[in-house]
C-alpha cells in the first residue's frame, strides 16, 4: 500500500485530530505534515510496520476509544508510534525491532508544536509513543493502555492473518540469519507470555485468549525449529570430528583426545 493507495479518510482524520488537540496551523500545513507521515509509513522496506498497520491500529483505537480520556491524542500517537523505522541489523531486533520510539516521540513533539498544538498536548503524544518501548501501561493511564492494546491487537487476530503477520515481520528482517531471528523471536514470545495480561483496557480483554493461543502456537513451532537447527549443528560437528580422526588414521598419526 503506497501513499496514493491511502484511504481517503486518513488525512482529514489527522487534520481533525490536530485541531482537536489545539493545533492552530493552516489546513495546508497540517496536510503537509500528514503527507510526510504517509511517506514514512509507505517506504518499501516496511512489510508489516507499514500504512496498513497504521490503519489497523487506528481502527483498533476506534474500538476502544470510549474508554480513552483524550482519544484525539491517542490517535495522534498512533500516527507517530512507528513514524521512524529502521530494520537494519544495528537496531537489534532482539531488543525492540525496527520501530524507533524515542526518535518517533521527538518527531511527534517537534511536528505537533510546529502545527500550534500546545506544548502540554504535544508532550503527552510524545510520552504515549515512548511508552510503546515497553508496552507495559499503568492500569490507571487508560489512554496509554488503549494505545498499547491497539498496537498489540494483531496478536489476537485469526490464525491465517497471524500467519501473514509473521511472514511480513520476517520479510522486514530478511537480512538477519534464520537462527538469529528465530532465537530473538523466541525471547520476545517468552516475555509476552510471562506477562500477567497482554491487554489492559477493559474493552480489549476479550483479545487475551486468542492472542495467547497464537503466541503459544508460534513459540511451540519456533522451539521445534531451534531443536532441528541444534541437531543439524551437532551432526555437522560430529561429521567434522570424524573427518579429523579418519585423516589422522590414514596418516598413521594418533588422533588427539576428544
Amino acid at each position: 500500500m503506497g501513499v496514493h493507495d491511502a484511504p481517503a479518510w486518513l488525512v482529514p482524520a489527522f487534520t481533525r485530530n490536530v485541531t482537536e488537540a489545539g493545533g492552530t496551523a493552516s489546513p495546508d500545513d497540517v496536510r503537509r505534515i500528514a503527507g510526510d507521515l504517509l511517506e514514512r509509513w509507505t517506504r518499501p522496506e516496511r512489510h508489516f510496520h507499514n500504512l496498513k498497520h497504521l490503519v489497523d491500529v487506528l481502527a483498533r483505537v476506534d474500538e476502544l476509544d470510549e474508554e480513552a480520556h483524550h482519544p484525539e491524542l491517542v490517535r495522534l500517537a498512533a500516527w507517530y508510534h512507528g513514524a521512524v523505522f529502521d530494520s537494519a541489523e544495528r537496531k537489534a531486533y532482539a531488543n525492540r525491532g525496527g520501530e524507533d520510539e524515542a526518535a518517533s516521540a521527538v518527531l511527534a513533539r517537534e511536528q505537533l508544536t510546529g502545527l500550534g498544538v500546545p506544548e502540554k498536548n504535544a508532550q503527552r503524544v510524545a510520552d504515549l509513543v515512548s511508552a510503546l518501548v515497553r508496552h507495559a501501561p499503568s492500569p490507571t493511564d487508560i489512554d496509554c493502555a488503549v494505545l498499547c492494546d491497539a498496537d498489540l491487537a494483531m496478536l489476537a487476530t485469526e490464525p491465517q492473518r497471524y500467519k501473514s503477520y509473521l511472514q511480513e515481520v520476517r520479510a522486514e528482517y530478511a537480512h538477519l540469519p534464520v537462527e538469529d531471528y528465530i532465537r530473538a523471536r523466541v525471547r520476545i514470545l517468552h516475555k509476552l507470555l510471562a506477562r500477567p495480561s497482554l491487554f489492559v483496557s477493559p474493552l480489549a480483554r476479550p483479545w487475551e485468549e486468542p492472542a495467547r493461543q497464537n503466541v503459544s502456537a508460534e513459540l511451540q513451532r519456533l522451539e521445534k525449529e531451534i531443536a532441528k537447527l541444534e541437531a543439524a549443528e551437532a551432526e555437522r560437528a560430529a561429521a567434522a570430528a570424524d573427518t579429523v580422526v579418519d585423516g589422522a588414521a590414514a596418516s598413521g598419526e594418533a588422533p588427539a583426545a576428544r
